[in-house]
C-alpha cells in the first residue's frame, strides 16, 4: 500500500516500553475501501450492493537500548468489537532480531494457530457463503482454538532461514486454564511453504469439553501455477462435536495483473449424516491500486443434511481500493 502520509514524531513517548527515554519514531495511515454487488441464491434480498473500508494507523520506533516498538490501530466503520464506535483491532509490539517480538493485542488478534488456520481454499464457509447466517447455525461452522481481547503472541528470533515461529496465550474467561498454541512457518526451499500449528481448545473447568486443534498447510509455486492444501482438525471430548475442515486450491497467473483460481472445501462434522461442501472460481485483476474481482460459488448440504434449502450458489462482483 502507498502510505497516505507519514508524520515524523520527534518526542513520542517512551511509556510504550519500560523506559523513559525517548525515541524517534514515525506515523502512518493506510487504508482500503470497497464496493461489491452479490446475489445470494437464498436470501430474500436478492442482489445486494455494499462496501467496506479500514484506515490503519501504525506508529514504530527504536529505543536507545536497541528495542523496535510499534502500535497499530484500526479504524473501521464495521467495528467488531461490540461497540457502537468505529475502534477496531489494535496492538503493540516490542523487540528485536536477537530477543524476538512480543506482541499484545487489544483486540482483534490471532493466536499462533489461528493465524494459520485459514483455509487453502480461502474460508468460503466464511467469508464468502456465510454458513451459521445464510444457512445453518453457529454449532455448524468450523470450530478452532480461542483468540481474543488481551492475546499475548511471542514471535521467536530467526533460528533457521525460512523458519518462522511463533507461541501465544490467551487468558480463560470463563474459568479453567489459559490457551495456549504453537505455530510455525516454513518457506526455506523456492515456491514451497509449509505451516503447522497446535493449539488447547479450553472450553471451561469441565476436561470433557477441551481438546485441541490442529492445523496443517502447504503450498507450492511452479512457474504461473500454485497447489495449496490445508486440513485443519478440532478434537475436543464434547460428544458430536469433532469438525474436520479441508481445503484445495489451484491458481493459475495469466499475467502479473490476471490471475484465475479454483477451490474447494470440505467441513466433516462429526455423526453427521452428509459433508458440507463448497467450491467457487475467482478471477481478480489488478493495475495500480485498484482490484477487480469476480466470483462464483456452489454450496452442498451446508448444515450436513440433504434438503434442499442448504443447496446454495452465490456470485459476486467487487472494485477494491489500496491506498
Amino acid at each position: 500500500m502507498n502510505n497516505l502520509k507519514k508524520i515524523g514524531l520527534t518526542a513520542l513517548a517512551g511509556s510504550l516500553v519500560a523506559t523513559s527515554v525517548a525515541y524517534a519514531g514515525a506515523l502512518e495511515a493506510t487504508g482500503s475501501a470497497e464496493m461489491k454487488m452479490t446475489n445470494n441464491s437464498q436470501s430474500a434480498a436478492g442482489k445486494t450492493i455494499g462496501m467496506g473500508n479500514s484506515i490503519y494507523f501504525t506508529g514504530s520506533g527504536e529505543t536507545d537500548g536497541g528495542l523496535n516498538v510499534s502500535l497499530s490501530f484500526e479504524l473501521d466503520q464495521g467495528a467488531s468489537d461490540g461497540t457502537a464506535g468505529v475502534y477496531d483491532n489494535h496492538s503493540v509490539s516490542v523487540g528485536n532480531d536477537s530477543l524476538g517480538t512480543l506482541t499484545v493485542h487489544g483486540h482483534g488478534g490471532s493466536n499462533s494457530a489461528a493465524a494459520l488456520d485459514t483455509t487453502a481454499a480461502g474460508d468460503f464457509w466464511d467469508n464468502t457463503l456465510g454458513i451459521g447466517t445464510a444457512t445453518g447455525g453457529a454449532g455448524d461452522t468450523p470450530q478452532a482454538s480461542a483468540s481474543g481481547n488481551g492475546l499475548i503472541v511471542y514471535s521467536l528470533p530467526s533460528m533457521v532461514d525460512g523458519l518462522s515461529v511463533g507461541v501465544s496465550s490467551q487468558l480463560a474467561t470463563t474459568g479453567g486454564s489459559a490457551s495456549t498454541a504453537f505455530g510455525l512457518t516454513y518457506a526455506g526451499v523456492d515456491g514451497l511453504s509449509v505451516k503447522y500449528a497446535v493449539a488447547d481448545v479450553v472450553k471451561g473447568n469441565t476436561e470433557t469439553a477441551n481438546g485441541d486443534s490442529t492445523v496443517l498447510s502447504l503450498s507450492y509455486a511452479y512457474g504461473p501455477v500454485t497447489l495449496a492444501y490445508s486440513d485443519m482438525e478440532y478434537d475436543v471430548g464434547t460428544a458430536n462435536a469433532d469438525v474436520d475442515t479441508t481445503g484445495m486450491k489451484i491458481t493459475y497467473t495469466v499475467s502479473d495483473e490476471l490471475s484465475i483460481s479454483y477451490a474447494q472445501e470440505t467441513i466433516d462434522k462429526e455423526a453427521a449424516t452428509v459433508d458440507a461442501e463448497y467450491e467457487g472460481i475467482t478471477a481478480a485483476y489488478t493495475t495500480g491500486g485498484m482490484t477487480i474481482s469476480a466470483g462464483m460459488y456452489e454450496a452442498d448440504a451446508a448444515s450436513f443434511s440433504n434438503n434442499t434449502n442448504e443447496d446454495y450458489d452465490k456470485w459476486t462482483l467487487g472494485a477494491s481500493f489500496a491506498f
